[in-house]
């Protein structure tokens, strides 16, 4: 064979061997496209093929108690998006020109986005349909049928701007919640999104043959608040003004509720925020240097601003902790409100070596009965009756009362108490535990504590929601209201609920009175922290106290104003303005005058001298028939003799 013809076959077999080699990783390349990445180049492919738009759902409205009036709505909107690969090269500027000038946008901005190698761009968001409107008219001036969508949004609106801002909250651009209850009930209030797909060619571009399939978007369940929108806007009115007369250089708290389900009618804070600005800074020194601030600190202050302190901050009771003392030592047998004399305060009390003085040191209270300790905010008494009740036992009424642990109100954010751990709690502890200092605990807690006295001593949950109302069918679904402990008796919750009504009608909280009705109450001061030289002034109210409607806290943080920082001066006086409001508007009826009557004495036959003073000494007014003289002598009368009649009854005499 000739070396030619073994060359010949040589080069055949190579090639043979080369094309067998390169079949071979056709087919592993194949295999391997089809079997491993198979999956995510048919979703390239559908993604490439495919146009997919999104549709935000309207989302739920935030109702009052009332179910009619709104605190958050929102709004049909529209939002434009561009398809850069449908719109021909030659029309690119002039969409963004006409773009950018409808909807006062950078033209350069616009341009960029339309320019771009993408299946879709979103231009602006949430815009008005009357400046969409001037859109479609272009575009159907100009023959325009893809390339520039206009899709259905929403955009979320407060009509009350600042009313309840720290417990509404508010959403971002994506209508998501990012504070209060607008993020706490999110799940509930976005609803589902549609979408709008639509076919395209391999190219990208539209396939005239195919329309589009739109799924519609699902509209959020609406909430209804517990929260009554007069009540809160007597409540963050009066706040306001308290806080701006007593400089209080940190705010205040209001919270009202209803001891009998829990119910808060109104949680008020100041200062508060616009909820349809909620970026904008409510402080004018910060305003002033806002730009100054760096990312952390702008942060830090937006934060504070948006912090709902009636929930997420703690501090010092002081002198309202005296009702959980009280409740208690009644509850243990240890005293009864009414033995007179039974305790007696010399100005101070040792214990365990340490001196605590009453905060009238400088004139003590002297022989005391509970009722007037009490009345008195006398710190010895209830420094006394928190040794006799013990740590252990304490701290089981603390845990009885829920303040071991959050309330669980239905709001983000909330804190919880800070209480020394029981085994660390010796005489001197125990001692300035039982009148409200060196522990902290959020107002929604306080105000739990008297609830619960107030439902006759039956623990009682604070919430803020009782129904969701389901966004298509328009289904109320009730909320139920949580049953609690009995804390306390019935029997020792009425003597608490009548000493409260002594401290409004004759002790520190007399500036709380509401003529025509029984208010009950207590007052509180205490330092915020340990040597700042600020002062936490503070006052809890019961009405009626006969049948409780309502249980209020009232908190003023630092107040520094010529009224100076005690709870009787400055909180209590706020309670009283408050409940002048709120009482008449809830039509709880005002107490009736007992009513005294006289039996009219026998005048006739007497002179007219005589008989006045009788009448007078009678509580009696006289009216005479004519001028006569003193010396005159009575024929007749009316009322006559024997009658009952209300006192100051006019008795005319002939």
């Amino acid at each position: 064979m000739s070396t030619t013809n073994i060359s010949r076959k040589k080069r055949i077999r190579n090639m043979f061997y080369i094309i067998l080699t390169i079949c071979t990783l056709l087919i592993i390349r194949i295999g391997y496209l089809q079997l491993v990445e198979g999956s995510e180049l048919q979703s390239m492919a559908y993604a490439r093929q495919t146009l997919n738009r999104k549709i935000n759902p309207k989302r739920g409205t935030i109702f009052d108690c009332s179910g009619k009036i709104a605190f958050a709505v929102s709004a049909s909107t529209e939002t434009i998006s561009v398809n850069p690969t449908n719109i021909p090269k030659e029309q690119k500027e002039k969409c963004a020109r006409v773009i950018s000038d409808i909807f006062s946008l950078d033209y350069e901005e616009v341009l960029k986005k339309v320019s771009k190698n993408s299946s879709i761009e979103t231009i602006v968001k949430k815009v008005d349909k009357d400046l969409t409107d001037k859109l479609r008219v272009w575009m159907e001036e100009n023959d325009i049928t893809e390339g520039i969508n206009i899709d259905e949004d929403t955009k979320r609106y407060y009509p009350y701007s600042t009313l309840a801002s720290n417990i509404i909250g508010f959403t971002g651009s994506d209508n998501q919640g990012l504070e209060g209850l607008e993020s706490a009930y999110d799940d509930i209030l976005k609803g589902t999104p549609g979408k709008i797909l639509k076919l395209r060619s391999a190219t990208g571009g539209s396939l005239q043959n195919e329309g589009e399939d739109y799924v519609a978007a699902i509209d959020g369940d609406d909430i209804i608040l517990t929260i009554d929108m007069t009540i809160q806007s007597i409540a963050e009115k009066y706040l306001m003004q308290m806080c701006i007369d007593n400089v209080c250089t940190d705010g205040g708290n209001i919270i009202i509720m209803n001891p009998k389900n829990g119910d808060i009618l109104a949680m008020a804070n100041y200062p508060n925020y616009d909820l349809n600005n909620p970026y904008t800074i409510n402080d004018e020194n910060l305003k002033a240097v806002w730009q100054e601030l760096s990312s952390k600190e702008k942060t830090e202050n937006l934060q504070k601003m948006w912090r709902n302190k009636a929930i997420s901050d703690t501090y010092e009771p002081g002198s309202t902790f005296k009702l959980l003392t009280a409740s208690a030592a009644l509850e243990e047998g240890i005293t009864d409100t009414d033995r007179s004399g039974e305790f007696c305060c010399s100005g101070s009390i040792n214990i365990a070596g340490t001196k605590i003085r009453c905060w009238r040191y400088y004139r003590p209270h002297g022989s005391q009965s509970l009722r007037e300790a009490l009345m008195n905010s006398c710190n010895p008494v209830f420094i006394g009756l928190g040794q006799k009740i013990g740590v252990d036992k304490y701290y089981e009424y603390l845990e009885k009362f829920g303040l071991l642990k959050k309330t669980g109100i239905d709001l983000p954010g909330e804190a919880g108490s800070i209480f020394l751990k029981k085994e660390k709690i010796g005489p001197v502890e125990l001692a300035t535990i039982s009148f409200g200092q060196r522990f902290e605990i959020t107002p929604i807690q306080m105000i739990k504590l008297v609830g619960t006295i107030a439902n006759n001593g039956k623990e009682v949950n604070p919430r803020i929601v009782k129904a969701t109302v389901d966004g298509k069918t328009k289904e109320v679904k009730e909320i139920l209201i949580e049953e609690g402990e009995q804390v306390i008796s019935e029997e020792n919750a009425k003597k608490v609920l009548s000493m409260m009504e002594s401290v409004v009608e004759e002790g520190t909280g007399k500036n709380a009175q509401v003529a025509g009705y029984a208010i009950g109450g207590k007052t509180g001061t205490s330092e915020d922290g340990v040597n700042t030289g600020k002062y936490v002034t503070s006052f809890v109210a019961v009405a009626d106290i006969n049948d409780p409607e309502i249980v209020m806290i009232v908190i003023l943080y630092n107040p520094t104003g010529v009224g100076g920082h005690q709870g009787g001066v400055v909180a209590a006086p706020l309670a009283g303005e408050v409940l002048a409001e709120v009482l008449p508007y809830l039509e709880i009826k005002k107490q009736e005058e007992e009513k005294e009557y006289v039996s009219v004495p026998e005048v006739t036959g007497l002179s007219v001298k005589e008989a006045k003073k009788i009448l007078k000494e009678s509580n009696l007014q006289t009216i005479l028939e004519e001028d006569l003289a003193d010396d005159s002598i009575v024929k007749d009368q009316i009322p006559k003799k024997g009658i009952q009649v209300e006192k100051e009854t006019k008795v005319i005499l002939y």
